[in-house]
């Protein structure tokens, strides 16, 4: 663990959760600069920030612009230094086992006493992963979902925004003017996005990204 101030990102939507779990850590990580985040889209300014050398993100799995598992898919693959622990309301083994499969270093039930929380985090700034007890991991078999998980590791940040984007049904030119580019660079986006993905258009695009939500089904 660094002995110089930490820097931690809450990536949630809920403010009084963000609130009432900063307010708490507060008191167990004394010197550490708190960032929060409401949604992917924020995730990703607060990333792109060359400021900003976050040394853990707690993630909500269920943010606005985010799939399911689709945020920590994308972080593993373009941050593999920051290590991410899963914060989430979903506390079944299907969930737990599948966020572990796609990176992330500790999965913490919203339900977990603070306790918990606090060696869970400091057990992941160490380097070592947590789980609450009595989990046990499940294999996770090479279904449509993993094969989509894979396939999403290859997107670019850009390439992965304009999913995003896709999936909140805004159009080319929308979507153009929010990223201050080109109709025909979203175009091209979008090309490399379906050849990425295997799929022939947005609509395809969406379906395929929305496998990714949670589920709490057999894995």
């Amino acid at each position: 663990m660094k002995s110089e101030k930490l820097t931690i990102i809450i990536a949630d939507d809920h403010p009084l959760f963000r609130n009432a779990l900063r307010q708490a850590l507060t008191n167990v990580f004394t010197h550490t600069l708190w960032y929060e985040a409401d949604s992917a889209d924020a995730l990703q300014t607060s990333l792109d920030n060359p400021e900003l050398d976050p040394d853990l993100i707690l993630l909500d799995l269920q943010m606005p612009g985010s799939n399911g598992y689709s945020t920590l898919i994308h972080l593993r693959a373009h941050y593999p230094s920051i290590p991410v622990v899963v914060i989430s309301a979903y506390e079944d083994n299907n969930t737990i086992s599948r966020a572990m499969h796609y990176g992330s270093s500790g999965f913490i039930p919203k339900s977990a006493s603070m306790d918990s929380l606090s060696n869970a985090i400091s057990s992941v700034l160490l380097g070592d992963f947590w789980l609450p007890e009595g989990v046990e991991l499940q294999e996770i078999i090479n279904d449509d979902i993993n094969q989509m998980a894979c396939k999403l590791k290859t997107l670019t940040p850009q390439q992965y925004k304009v999913l995003q984007m896709f999936a909140e049904g805004l159009l080319n030119k929308q979507i153009a003017y929010d990223l201050a580019v080109s109709e025909a660079t979203i175009k091209a986006h979008a090309t490399a996005i379906f050849k990425k993905l295997g799929v022939r258009n947005r609509t395809q695009a969406v379906i395929s990204l929305k496998q990714l939500e949670m589920t709490k089904g057999p894995l």
